[in-house]
């Protein structure tokens, strides 16, 4: 009877929660997430007089890059350049503002890529795997998609004349790029091929046809993702004879084919590979669509340093274009594979895509000034990667703690994960990693849980920042704030009162300074 009743009072409670909401349902609504943000930057501004305005921002998302993966890529940076590794710098810890980013989604403790890119992209929260729309659509839905659109700073840069670009070593149409320009409620939506017949019917557009229709003048476009741009079964332009690599539209459109044609007498140019890519004159380009890969691009470990390019050399081409505009630019990058090794279990594929990350953070800034140009370092969300064990000063990254466990007297690696591929059990026990090469591009570091695929880390993130206003970013803030600092500063989006009366402001201190000069000299004469 005791069970029976504990059995009852268990469904009751189960079948009373089912009818309450996830989240508070004032979430659902941008307007919440926008007053917030608002609200917490006009207390932000209180902190330091204005300074001058950014003509461009630069956003730079290390995809998983939570602060256990920035401190073992710097040393891992360190120890590349023959140094013990602890004392180096990488380019973001060299930036004059951090703060924190808290990256819960609206429906989800621990978040994914969608709504994190949402938020940060679009200044909205929003539910797991659901890209530019609100906490009010539904994931899988497609008829919640129409009403909740949100739209992302890239379209409030476009819209205001800048020139606009998109940089990942991931596919073009996954998870982070795709907040820039589409309204989904699967992010896995890539070509109309992955979408089910009931959405299509009821008027959802895949994620490729998105890239191209919903601003469709992006300036420039760079990464992965070719299969989804061309009709089913066409041979991929690069590996002819291998299937899985073709085209998987349904609707038989050729986007890069349409993209061509509409760009040919726009000065703009499609290129798949690396040497097309270098050959450009970025003085006679103005819209560049670069796919490197059928999917994602390849881990710069196993890149084919001939035909596929680094992070690197794509943002350097990428704001050699954009900057000519004397308007500015906004350029999002995306160090989207950091995320992959991780969620593999390999830690040094992540930690090699982190430090690729930190160079092309470099070379933007030898493109770039300080005075004009917001940079924002950042991540959407960690991983339950870690790294410790007591390891001495200098120790490899990749190497042993110099302890055996007092539990079952084996090595272990100072690189462990809390959950993921690496668990593994021989013969009962915990495998004794030093029979095998733990030092292997592609080595799986042991995890305390056996999952098929490791998780993302619930706690917050870094946001590295320079250049004019950065000193917004400090504390900690909610993800969604981001957008809208960097909007502040450039005069773009909602947030344009300051901008007229900042700049009269402006024009009139040489002014005052001459006449508080000429004063100062009258009175000495007289």
């Amino acid at each position: 009877m005791k069970v029976t009743a504990l059995l009852s009072l268990c469904l009751c409670m189960i079948l009373g929660s089912l009818g309450k909401p996830l989240f508070p349902e004032q979430e659902k609504d941008p307007k919440f997430w926008n007053e917030w943000a608002q609200e917490t930057l006009k207390n932000a501004l209180k902190l330091q007089p204005l300074n001058n305005k950014a003509k461009n921002l630069i956003l730079f998302l290390g995809d998983g890059m939570g602060i256990p993966t920035v401190t073992a890529a710097r040393i891992l940076k360190g120890q590349l350049n023959g140094q013990m590794g602890e004392e180096t710098q990488l380019e973001m810890d060299k930036f004059p503002f951090v703060s924190l980013a808290k990256t819960y989604n609206t429906n989800a403790q621990v978040a994914d890529s969608a709504g994190t890119a949402t938020a940060f992209l679009c200044g909205v929260k929003a539910n797991e795997g659901t890209v530019g729309v609100s906490a009010a659509a539904v994931r899988f839905q497609c008829n919640t998609t129409k009403g909740n659109e949100v739209t992302s700073i890239l379209r409030w840069a476009k819209d205001t004349g800048k020139s606009v670009g998109i940089v990942t070593t991931t596919r073009v149409n996954h998870a982070t790029p795709s907040a820039a320009y589409a309204h989904s409620v699967n992010r896995d939506w890539y070509s109309d091929n992955e979408m089910p017949a009931e959405a299509l019917q009821d008027g959802c557009k895949d994620i490729a046809r998105q890239l191209f229709e919903n601003i469709p003048n992006i300036d420039v476009i760079m990464g992965g993702g070719r299969k989804f741009m061309f009709p089913k079964n066409t041979s991929d332009v690069e590996y002819p004879k291998i299937g899985k690599h073709n085209g998987t539209r349904n609707d038989g459109r050729n986007l890069v084919q349409e993209w061509t044609d509409r760009m040919k007498d726009k000065k703009g140019h499609y290129v798949w590979n690396k040497k097309q890519l270098l050959s450009l004159n970025p003085d006679k380009v103005d819209y560049l669509l670069g796919l490197f890969e059928p999917l994602d691009m390849t881990y710069d470990l196993e890149r084919n340093t001939e035909t596929d390019p680094s992070l690197t050399e794509m943002v350097e081409v990428a704001i050699k274009i954009l900057r000519k505009n004397p308007s500015g630019f906004y350029l999002l990058v995306e160090g989207g594979r950091i995320d992959h090794g991780h969620h593999e279990g390999k830690a040094k594929q992540a930690l090699h895509e982190a430090v690729e990350l930190d160079r092309a953070v470099s070379r933007a800034d030898l493109l770039t000034s300080i005075h004009d140009t917001l940079t924002v370092v950042t991540a959407d969300h960690s991983h339950t990667f870690s790294f410790g064990g007591y390891t001495p000063r200098g120790n490899p990254i990749f190497g042993l703690s110099p302890f055996l466990s007092d539990i079952d007297q084996k090595p272990y690696t100072a690189i462990l994960y809390g959950n993921g591929p690496g668990y593994k059990i021989v013969n009962g026990v915990r495998e004794n990693v030093s029979t095998i090469d733990y030092k292997e591009n592609n080595y799986l570091a042991q995890a305390a849980v056996p999952l098929s695929s490791e998780t993302h880390g619930g706690e917050d993130v870094a946001v590295f920042a320079k250049g004019p206003l950065a000193h917004l970013f400090h504390g900690v803030h909610e993800q969604h704030y981001i957008p809208h600092v960097m909007a502040y500063a450039a005069c773009i989006g909602q947030n344009r009162e300051h901008c007229s009366s900042r700049a009269s402001s402006a024009g009139l201190h040489p002014v005052l300074s001459s006449i508080a000069a000429l004063l100062t000299v009258t009175r000495l004469l007289c």
